[in-house]
């Protein structure tokens, strides 16, 4: 099966940016190398599993939801997410996904680039994220 990416992931991002791809369902199917270091995961950790295996407890429900809606519909999600490494430490990223298509134009699955994030993007995203939280309480 072809696929079309929105983005060249081997040239483009090789080495600079954490590259993942999931099905339909968020099972990673993809992990790059840099993706692989970040989160101390090893490549036959991650393929097959959830990609919310890195999830942090911190990250809202709501975030994910918002998120899960965007791809879905068909459309490029941008946004920053603390994610949670194997060791129990994480690490803050600026996250863009979309869709991955087949020649037909049907969505087979989603790709991800991250990339790391200012402090006030940081600090913004903490103070977003913790009203989120209190509401979900």
């Amino acid at each position: 099966m072809n696929r079309v990416h929105p983005v060249d992931k081997e040239y483009t991002f090789s080495g600079r940016a954490i590259i993942s791809e999931t099905d339909l369902s968020g099972i990673i199917t993809y992990a790059n190398r840099k993706f692989c270091e970040i989160s101390g995961y090893n490549t036959e950790e991650l393929v097959g599993k959830p990609h919310n295996i890195i999830r942090h407890p911190d990250m809202p429900a709501a975030a994910f939801a918002q998120m899960w809606k965007t791809i879905k519909d068909g459309s490029t999600w941008h946004g920053f997410v603390k994610n949670l490494r194997k060791d129990g430490r994480y690490y803050w990223v600026e996250t863009e996904i979309a869709p991955i298509l087949n020649e037909e134009g049907a969505k087979v699955g989603y790709i991800a680039a991250r990339k790391a994030t200012s402090r006030e993007n940081i600090q913004e995203a903490e103070a977003l994220y913790a009203k989120m939280s209190e509401q979900e309480r």
